[in-house]
């Protein structure tokens, strides 16, 4: 199981990938709002999306985990 990460705090603003979904490397799975920019999360591997831990809308903290990916 990979533990995907925020690398930044802020809010979600877009949750891009639904539990169970398959997904490629460097795909976009969540974009993150922080000081006005938006900070994608992508995928560092090919993968299946086992479980997202976030809403848009959610706050967010540098290093949590986000999103598992099997």
């Amino acid at each position: 199981m990979l533990k995907i990460k925020s690398e930044v705090t802020g809010t979600v603003w877009k949750v891009e990938v639904k539990t169970g979904q398959s997904v490629l490397t460097d795909d976009v799975l969540i974009i993150v709002e922080s000081m006005k920019m938006e900070i994608p999360i992508v995928a560092d591997r090919d993968g299946q999306v086992a479980e997202v831990f976030v809403s848009e809308g959610d706050p967010v903290a540098e290093d949590q985990v986000v999103i598992h990916l099997a």
